[in-house]
Parts: structure tokens; sequence; C-alpha cells
């Protein structure tokens, strides 16, 4: 069985663990952490764990599991950062909401949305798993869906407002992607005043669960994942490498 380390980067912390059923490490991050200290504080964290690959959940876009543009919340370097020289094994690179929404997913077809400062958004269909960029959307008076329900929604509108734009933003996207469940995530689901309906709440643990099941063989087909850029055993969509 592989031994997964996952590294969860947020814009205050960087969790890292190799367990759901362990707590994880927290590294402060912040404006002025580049990909080499964060790999460098990170390594240094685990001295003496033993692993054979790396998950890295990134906040932001990955396209062709690397990072698409530089983080908004730390410092620079992490579009052309070597994360597997740095970390010395095979590392698969993920959005952070995507990564927490595979960890939560349980059947069906789920969409996770992640209320932290900003957005994060992600579907998971049949076990594939579809990062999504819905945060910067219109929603309402010029303004997207991250400005109303991220954390300068809940900071301008109050949370009695937020929440109740929450409840909206789940029943409306609930119904336009046809999905069976919503699951929310982030630090702001604690400042929810209510849950919508049928919604339920995924703890941190499912980052790092996440993180290990990008590892996972694939049980039934192969099919290429905007995840991992492997492939999957598939019907007539599938492509061979």
């Amino acid at each position: 069985m592989k031994r997964i380390l996952v590294v969860d980067v947020g814009g205050t912390n960087v969790k890292v663990s190799m367990s759901e059923a362990k707590p994880s490490l927290k590294i402060p991050s912040g404006k002025s952490m580049t990909a080499a200290l964060m790999a460098a504080a990170v390594r240094k964290a685990v001295d003496g764990w033993e692993y054979d690959a790396v998950s890295v959940g990134y906040p932001g876009v990955v396209r062709e599991g690397k990072p698409a543009h530089e983080p908004h919340n730390l410092s620079g370097g992490w579009r052309r950062f070597d994360f597997e020289k740095a970390f010395g094994a095979p590392v698969k690179i993920v959005n952070d909401a995507a990564m927490q929404a595979l960890g939560a997913y349980a059947g069906g077809r789920m969409l996770f949305l992640g209320l932290g400062t900003g957005l994060g958004t992600a579907l998971v269909a049949e076990g594939l798993l579809m990062p999504m960029e819905l945060a910067h959307l219109p929603y309402r008076r010029g303004r997207s869906y991250e400005d109303y329900i991220g954390v300068r929604g809940l900071d301008r509108l109050g949370r009695k407002k937020w929440t109740h734009h929450v409840h909206v933003v789940v029943k409306l996207l609930k119904e336009a992607l046809e999905v069976d469940e919503v699951v929310l995530g982030g630090g702001q689901t604690k400042r929810l005043k209510s849950l919508p309906a049928g919604v339920r709440i995924s703890n941190n643990s499912n980052a790092i669960r996440g993180g290990r099941r990008l590892w996972d063989a694939p049980e039934h087909r192969k099919r290429w994942t905007l995840v991992t850029g492997s492939h999957r055993f598939g019907g007539r969509h599938g492509r061979r490498r």
C-alpha cells in the first residue's frame, strides 16, 4: 500500500498529514511563502517520515497537473517549481477544493462548495473529479458568487444575509448542475446560522482522504481525468496512452 504524504496549502496554514485519523501538522503560510519555502518547511516538519508519493492541494487553478497561476494569498514561484525534485518523490497537484471534494465523495453526482477566503468549487460524478471555476461567474448586481458567499460577502452583508445567499446559491447550483447532493467545506461553514436542506458539512480530514484517493488504482475503467492526467479504463470515450 502506497504511503501518501498529503500537503494542503492554504493562505493561513499549510496542513500536512499521512492519515485522516490523525491531526494534521500546521505550518504558518501567508503572503511571504513561496513554493520553495513551503516545500522546505514541509520537509523539515516531516523529517523521519517515510512516504512513497505526495499529493498537493493548491489554492488556485491547476492545469495538466501544474499550477496555472500564482496564488493570490501567497508569494510567487509556484508555476515553474519542481515539486518532485523538492520532495524526492512523485507528486500530484490538484486544486485544494477539488482535493477535499474527492475526500468527501460518497457516490452519485456531488457538488462541493468551499466557503473560505474565496469560493472553491468542484464536481464529482460517478467517481470522476472535475475541478470547476464557478466563483467568478455573475450572480447579482454586477457581483460574482464569490462576492456574495466568500468572506468578502460575509464581511459586507453580515452573517444573517450571507447565510441567506448561501442557501440561495446552493439551490441554484444544485438545480443547474443536476447533482444528487451538495457538500460545504471551508473555514466559514461554522459561521452559517443554518444549513440548507439536505446539505452536509465536510471536515478537514476529507482533504487528507482526498489526497490519498488521488493515487487510488482505477477499479473499473481507464479514462483521462482533469485531476491526475492519468488514464482510466474506459468505454468508447476513453483514450489510451
